[in-house]
């Protein structure tokens, strides 16, 4: 999967914004539905937008949203506010995400990749 991380440092800037139907207040990026297609990981964009409305989150307008797969994988998702301090985290007993360690960034309701801010 190098060849995946590659191909998104590739990704600098976007001039096209998707939106999810249903979570209609939030957008994301080229990079986000290239990582998004080519990983098989549309639950991953749906994984973050879902969870907005928690408390800790819904009034974070910056969120580092860190994906670690592990061994058996499961996976493991820390949330931090940009300043490594962590807002939350989720467990998943499965995830069949092909890259072991990926970060996604939510800046003011847009979903992208770190090399897109």
């Amino acid at each position: 999967m190098s060849h995946l991380l590659h191909e998104l440092r590739q990704f600098t800037g976007s001039e096209q914004f998707y939106k999810n139907p249903l979570f209609q207040g939030f957008i994301y990026t080229e990079g986000i539905k290239y990582m998004a297609e080519e990983a098989g990981a549309y639950w991953l964009i749906d994984h973050v937008f879902a969870n907005q409305m928690l408390d800790v989150l819904k009034d974070q307008p910056f969120q580092v949203w860190k994906i670690e797969v592990h061994e058996n994988e499961s996976a493991t998702i820390h949330v931090e506010d940009g300043d490594d301090n962590r807002l939350t985290f989720f467990s998943l007993g499965y995830a069949d995400f092909p890259l072991k360690e990926f970060a996604l960034w939510l800046v003011d309701k847009t979903l992208l990749l770190p090399s897109e801010y």
